[in-house]
């Protein structure tokens, strides 16, 4: 990771706030030094260079959890259901990026299970950390492409709110605009199961997207909303893709043809992405990009997708969106694997082990350093690692914002 930046000045979630009396005290998990360092095997003129690189481009991480755990993840739940996720500020200021794309869904979705993701979850998701983010001078909360530009020359970090899915709009479009007026700048279309926009990725069918759903991404495009279809089943992704006026984004899956299961995406989606202009961010949360050649899941396994992707479609069409969080990434996976209806593919077997975090891309402090230094030792030029961890994603903003 990358030294603390100097516009960080110590702020910790809710520092405005007594904990204990104005909210519930948890004791959190380390965001730095949690796991052992990753070892990429780099000289020392190779770290240099790395260190240069993050420096002088915009890094943009096209999904995280900047969030940060309760130590005890048995206190996962309780912790989730008081609201007030807590932003990862201190690691964030060690992580080399410009901005992130933060899915602020992380607590809320945890909250609502099988029910479904309500409308009053997100506003409260949203407005909690929002206030948060208000009262530090770290992080800002990004609306624009002049945000991310200005976060990268005042040396501050550009947070992007999103959510995972639109199933808590219901069927009402309006809800978009409100979303928008709050700041919300990227939506995805489902998440897993079905909703009133389209199918999930893990339904057993897929009719594609509802009449009612060609109106939202209508009205998406009109408001200047990103639209993500990481987890919307493949005929809704091929008609989002189709119908969308501008470019769209997968902000977090992986390749289909490396690793064959339903959360990863087949040729003809990422294909048809890249060929309307949008971007695949490729995914590391525990156990989904795994390949033949690194069945444990490590920053190895999501390069081997990387490398697909990019001879698949051109390395003007792939960056990456980690997925990940502050904590015990694996438990929170363990704790509601029943809520996330695709969890089959994290079945351990003995070809296909369970690890206790992923090697290398473990936190959002760490993630881009690593990944900088795998693209470097693998040869890849400065001009192309440019594209791959920001440039890429500005482009499609360009047109989408």
């Amino acid at each position: 990771m990358q030294p603390q930046s100097a516009a960080y000045r110590g702020y910790e979630a809710y520092g405005y706030l007594e904990p204990g009396v104005d909210y519930v005290e948890f004791k959190l998990a380390e965001q730095i030094g949690r796991v052992p360092g990753y070892d990429g095997g780099l000289s020392a003129e190779q770290s240099e260079r790395v260190a240069k690189i993050l420096r002088e481009n915009i890094a943009i991480s096209l999904h995280e959890h900047a969030v940060v755990l309760p130590e005890d993840i048995g206190e996962l739940r309780r912790y989730n259901r008081t609201g007030r996720q807590r932003t990862g500020y201190e690691g964030l200021a060690r992580s080399g990026m410009t901005a992130v794309f933060d899915n602020f869904m992380a607590g809320a979705s945890c909250v609502t299970s099988e029910n479904g993701w309500k409308w009053s979850d997100m506003i409260y998701a949203l407005g909690f950390r929002l206030a948060d983010l208000a009262k530090q001078d770290y992080v800002f909360h990004a609306l624009t492409v002049a945000d991310i530009h200005a976060a990268k020359r005042d040396g501050r970090m550009a947070l992007v709110a999103g959510l995972e899915c639109a199933t808590m709009i219901e069927n009402e479009l309006d809800r978009l605009d409100i979303l928008y007026g709050f700041g919300l700048r990227q939506i995805g279309i489902a998440y897993s199961q079905a909703n009133q926009l389209g199918s999930g990725l893990s339904e057993p069918g897929d009719a594609g997207l509802t009449n009612f759903g060609r109106r939202a991404v209508e009205r998406m495009n009109k408001l200047g909303m990103a639209i993500d279809i990481s987890h919307s089943g493949d005929r809704t992704s091929l008609d989002v893709i189709e119908h969308s006026k501008v470019p769209v984004f997968i902000t977090h899956a992986g390749a289909r043809a490396v690793w064959p299961t339903d959360r990863m995406k087949p040729d003809e989606v990422i294909r048809a992405c890249a060929e309307r202009g949008g971007v695949i961010g490729l995914e590391a949360a525990p156990h989904t990009t795994l390949s033949p050649a690194h069945r444990e899941h490590s920053l190895e396994s999501v390069m081997d997708h990387f490398v697909y992707c990019v001879d698949l479609v051109g390395i003007d069409h792939v960056t990456f969106g980690p997925d990940t969080m502050f904590g015990d990434h694996v438990g929170v996976h363990t704790t509601y694997a029943g809520n996330y209806a695709h969890d089959r593919e994290r079945d351990a077997t003995p070809d296909h082990p369970r690890v206790p975090y992923v090697d290398g891309l473990e936190n959002p402090a760490e993630n881009f350093t690593n990944i900088v230094g795998w693209l470097v030792t693998h040869d890849y030029s400065d001009d192309e690692i440019a594209k791959v961890i920001g440039g890429n994603t500005l482009r499609v903003l360009d047109h989408v914002w």
